[in-house]
């Protein structure tokens, strides 16, 4: 039976978790380079669609939460899907050059949870950032390169949702800040199921 994760439709308007593993677990960044290069693509193929709330890349998987965007109608929805299938390809395509491989790079469907509710949404911008030491690619998940975490903290432009997520966080930086870290020290992400 196909997961409910798989078959969500992605609606106009509407807050969502989106995750996605290499294929057979298999590696999705293999250089720096590599990370940029998908963001790249990221921002090329999905930024006319969505938002961007917060994100991590991992060596074999990626976290973004996004609010698709509500100038496509209702009955054009499919095209987010169709936007993350050309991304994904894209994608593949380079790191299948790069790499001298073949076949599918990326697991073959994507997942896609709905989020609803404040207090979901601040934990999940909490579990994003937090999946790079929950997985011990780091000891500290303020320091890693690939998320969003530094990004919402600074004052460079960016088209992170920035100010909307600190509205989250009471317009407050240092809340911010302290959610994370209060979080962090409690081991709140094993009560967490936001991923299978």
């Amino acid at each position: 039976m196909t997961s409910k994760k798989i078959k969500t439709p992605l609606l106009p308007d509407k807050f969502y978790h989106i995750y996605n593993k290499g294929n057979n677990r298999e590696n999705l960044f293999y250089l720096s380079s590599n990370y940029r290069l998908f963001l790249e693509k990221y921002d090329h193929y999905m930024s006319p669609y969505i938002d961007t709330y917060a994100y991590s890349l991992l060596p074999n998987h990626f976290h973004f939460l996004i609010k698709t965007k509500d100038t496509v109608s209702s009955q054009n929805h499919a095209v987010y899907g169709e936007q993350f299938r050309r991304m994904f390809i894209s994608y593949s395509q380079r790191i299948n050059f790069q790499e001298s491989r073949s076949g599918s790079l990326f697991n073959k469907y994507y997942k896609r949870v709905e989020i609803n509710g404040m207090d979901y949404l601040k934990r999940l911008v909490y579990y994003i950032h937090f999946n790079p030491q929950k997985h011990k690619i780091i000891d500290d998940f303020r320091k890693y390169r690939y998320s969003s975490y530094s990004g919402l903290l600074s004052h460079r432009p960016s088209k992170l949702q920035r100010t909307e997520v600190l509205k989250w966080f009471n317009n407050d930086v240092n809340e911010f800040v302290e959610y994370h870290n209060f979080l962090s020290e409690k081991g709140e992400v094993r009560k967490f199921i936001f991923e299978e």
